[in-house]
Order: structure tokens, then sequence, then C-alpha cells
């Protein structure tokens, strides 16, 4: 007799045949959507694009940006800062940097050895301390002091890109814009929602599958997700909530009760990055992180 290769001939003990018939369910399962998408016109993948980022925005509905911020020169330089770090890190570093410098002009005037010495727990604290004293001292000089509402001139501000940019002006202005970090980019390739691999092809890709007054909350969705479930080495499909949708479903941990261990933030009852998070996030269960030196 020919044995499937997903069928697990070879497992051991009691449990063999229950192995076996998983590891066919989920190959079955994978192959199915898999085989869908290869074959789906243009307007079933922005059916299933939507329709997942629907089912994301019910997971999800306090996502937010998770860099802590008052106003847009604070997010600026959050932003600029949570470069090769954590939002957490960088969350637990601002205060002090915004409690000594909490203007462009400040900043712009700082002792670089002091700011240094702020931003050392973020890493590449030498270079981040180039960026935000130099986009301080172009926001004093070239737009009296305020951070500019145009992709345009934002990303003329050192160490400001696309990415940068679009954070700031879809959270601190309230224009679209979609930010393609790792996260994004590793979701929606595993959804095929795009084969690009450059950020602004990724950008062009995704963003023709949406009304351009979803960018800024999809975004939002898409990096909560890749955050808390669907991550880079281990995702938890098995606790996944939009998995009859994934072509990618099966790469992680299909077992449910495995799956739950992977959880992170606050599907997994602990605290998320930001210390003052949006109160939505704190009625839905999230926890506030602890400030930089806490037990």
């Amino acid at each position: 007799m020919v044995v499937p290769r997903d069928s697990a001939v070879g497992e051991q003990g009691p449990d063999g045949g229950k192995k076996a018939a998983k590891v066919t369910k989920v190959s079955a399962r994978k192959a199915a959507v898999t085989a869908g998408v290869k074959t789906e016109s243009h307007t079933a993948l922005v059916r299933r694009a939507r329709r997942i980022n629907r089912e994301l925005a019910e997971i999800y509905p306090y996502a937010h940006p998770e860099l802590d911020f008052e106003n847009p020169f604070q997010l600026v330089v959050a932003t600029v800062l949570s470069a090769q770090t954590t939002d957490l890190r960088v969350n637990q570093t601002t205060p002090a940097l915004f409690a000594k410098y909490p203007t462009p002009e400040d900043l712009a005037a700082a002792d670089p050895e002091q700011v240094e010495e702020i931003l050392r727990p973020t890493g590449f604290f030498r270079a981040k301390t180039k960026s935000v004293i130099g986009l301080s001292k172009a926001l004093v000089a070239d737009f009296g002091g305020e951070v500019p509402g145009r992709l345009e001139d934002l990303v003329k501000l050192p160490g400001v890109g696309r990415k940068t940019a679009f954070v700031v002006l879809g959270n601190a202005f309230g224009r679209p814009g979609i930010t393609v970090d790792t996260h994004f980019q590793r979701l929606v390739r595993r959804w095929k929602w795009t084969k690009a691999t450059e950020p602004d092809k990724i950008e062009a890709a995704v963003g023709a599958l949406f009304p351009k007054s979803d960018w800024t909350m999809l975004s939002h969705h898409v990096i909560f997700h890749g955050r808390r479930i669907c991550h880079a080495r281990k995702p938890a499909c098995g606790a996944c909530p939009i998995a009859p949708l994934c072509p990618a479903y099966g790469e992680g941990e299909t077992d449910p009760e495995k799956a739950k261990k992977l959880l992170k933030y606050e599907k997994g009852g602990y605290p998320g990055q930001r210390l003052n998070p949006p109160q939505a996030y704190l009625d839905a269960g999230g926890k506030a992180a602890p400030p930089l030196g806490s037990a």
C-alpha cells in the first residue's frame, strides 16, 4: 500500500493514530486554502484581504500605536528610536528624554553626550542621538519648531523614512498611511496579499487592496496580530482566529493548548508595550508595561 507522506506513518505509541490524523487534517486544510489562493482572481483577493482585516478589527478593537507619545514631536522621536529595539524599551526610555528636552528647541541644543547616556538602553545610542538631535535642528531651522504634516517634508528629516513618516501622519495627524514594518511584511506575504519583498512595493500592493481610509487601522491590526499570535519563528496557528483564511496555516503550532502558551501581551495575560496605554486596551484586559528599572 502506498501511504501519503502527510499521513505521518512512523508515529509510535498509543497516540500515533491521533497524531497521524491531526497532521493529515492540518495538511489538508492548508492545501485547500492554498489551492484557493492560487486560483483566486484579483477581486477574490480583495475580498479575502478585506475579510481578514474585518476579522482582525474584531479581535483587536483596541489596536493602537504601541509607542507612548503626547504630541507629534514625541511620536517622531520615539519612532526613530524604535529601530533595532522594542517599543517597550523606547517607552521606558523616552520619559527621561522628554522630561529633560520637551521641545525640538531643547533637544536641538542638547549636549550629545548627555542624550547618549539617556538613550543607551535603546541600543545604537550614538547613531540615534545624532538622528534625534539632527531632526530637532531641522525642525527648528526649516519648520519653525513644528513637526510637518506632509510626507515629502517628513522624509527630509534625519532618521525619518517612509515607515516613520506614515506612523506620524496616521497617528499624530490622522492622515492615512501604511506602516510596513517587519511584522507587516511577514504577515502580508504569509497571507499571499503580495509577493513583493521591498517595503515600498509592499506598501503599493497592499494599499491597492483597501480604501485609503482603512490604511492606518489596517497597519495597527496587522502589526498587533504579528506581535501577539502570528510570530516570526513559531506562529500560534492553533490559537489563531483567522486560521481558516490563512494559506500559511500549519507553519506554526496547531495544537490549541500548545498554541495558547505562545500568545503574547494581553492575549497571553502579560503586560503590553506602553506605560500609558489607551483606556480601551486596559478595558480589554491589557496591562500597562512597567517603567525602566522596575522589578
